[in-house]
C-alpha cells in the first residue's frame, strides 16, 4: 500500500516550531549577538553588561520573536530584560539591516532561566543525602 502524504491537520497538530521557524530563529538569534555586540546602547542599565542570547522562538508567521537571555554572571537580570525592551525598536532597526527577512519581527526579551535551574540541580544532585539515595551500589 503506498504512503499517503499527511494531510495539513495532522501537520498542524504536530507539536514544535518547523523548520522555518527554526532556521528564522537561528537567523535572529546570531544578528543579535553581533548588534549587542557591536552597538553601544545608550540605556544605563545595559552599560557594560555582556549578554548571552540562548535562543530566539519565532511566531509560525514569523513576525514575533521571542528572545531568551543571559546576562553574563546573571547579575541584575529583570533589569537588563527591562532595559533591552526599551531598546527593543532601536534592535529591531539594526535587524533589519542584518538579515534578509520578508518582515523584521518585533522583539520581546525574557531571562532564560534553564542556568538557575540547572544550578539548583547540580545543588540537589551533590547534596549528600540525595547521592546516597541516587548512587548504584558496586
Amino acid at each position: 500500500m503506498p504512503m499517503s502524504r499527511p494531510s495539513h491537520h495532522s501537520r498542524a497538530a504536530a507539536k514544535g516550531p518547523s523548520q522555518r521557524q527554526l532556521r528564522a530563529g537561528e537567523l535572529v538569534r546570531h544578528a543579535l549577538v553581533e548588534i549587542l555586540r557591536e552597538e553601544d546602547l545608550q540605556d544605563p542599565a545595559l552599560k557594560g553588561v555582556s549578554v548571552t542570547v540562548t535562543e530566539v522562538r519565532m511566531s509560525p508567521d514569523l513576525k514575533h520573536a521571542l528572545c531568551f537571555v543571559e546576562p553574563l554572571g546573571g547579575a541584575h537580570a529583570p533589569e537588563v530584560i527591562a532595559a533591552l525592551n526599551r531598546v527593543s525598536r532601536f534592535l529591531r532597526g539594526r535587524l533589519g539591516h542584518a538579515i534578509d527577512l520578508r518582515f523584521t519581527p518585533a522583539l520581546k526579551f525574557v531571562h532564560d532561566e534553564s542556568f538557575e535551574t540547572a544550578e539548583k540541580m547540580n545543588r540537589l544532585l551533590s547534596d549528600p543525602r540525595v547521592r546516597r539515595d541516587v548512587e548504584t551500589p558496586d
